[in-house]
């Protein structure tokens, strides 16, 4: 089977790899570009582990095949913060303990992150519904919804 060439944009780098034309573009974030933030939950959509954002819409990318990344822009839980600044969503999840054992917290955070792209003042209902893609066995989500709301509240001052 032959390989396809793949030019993509991650975390604001352009890459480039190679991929088979069945290849998920976790297996490919992983395996190809070393970037193992992404987890992989139940490679079928429904847990949200895997969750990236692409072209600014939050996709499982355990459902995207890698061909697909061609020409698109990715976003992973690596590029979430600048250097050593953890984005607010990050600094709010551990002044929340709004994790505990992390297998889910990539996945929540870019979800969190796709959320508040898109509506910077959410309610806590919508928080909700938009994290409700995303399974944890470990928190309640009520500490993760009130670290999503904590960082919406300050990323709003810092436009201000």
């Amino acid at each position: 089977m032959s390989k396809t060439h793949i030019s993509t944009t991650v975390n604001g780098d352009p890459v480039e790899f190679l991929a088979d034309p069945g290849m998920t573009l976790l297996d490919a974030l992983r395996d190809e570009l070393d970037l193992t933030g992404t987890k992989e939950g139940c490679g079928s959509g429904d847990c949200g582990a895997c969750s990236v954002i692409l072209d600014g819409r939050l996709v499982c990318s355990c459902l995207v095949l890698a061909p697909e990344a061609e020409g698109r822009r990715v976003e992973t839980i690596e590029g979430l913060a600048q250097g050593s600044q953890l984005h607010p969503l990050q600094q709010k999840f551990l002044e929340h303990a709004a994790l505990q054992c992390g297998f889910c917290t990539p996945g929540i955070l870019m979800a969190s992150k796709a959320l508040l792209d898109v509506n910077p003042d959410p309610s806590e209902s919508e928080v909700r519904y938009w994290l409700a893609g995303n399974l944890c066995r470990c928190t309640g989500y009520d500490k993760i919804v009130r670290a999503v709301l904590d960082a919406a509240a300050e990323l709003r001052q810092e436009r201000v």
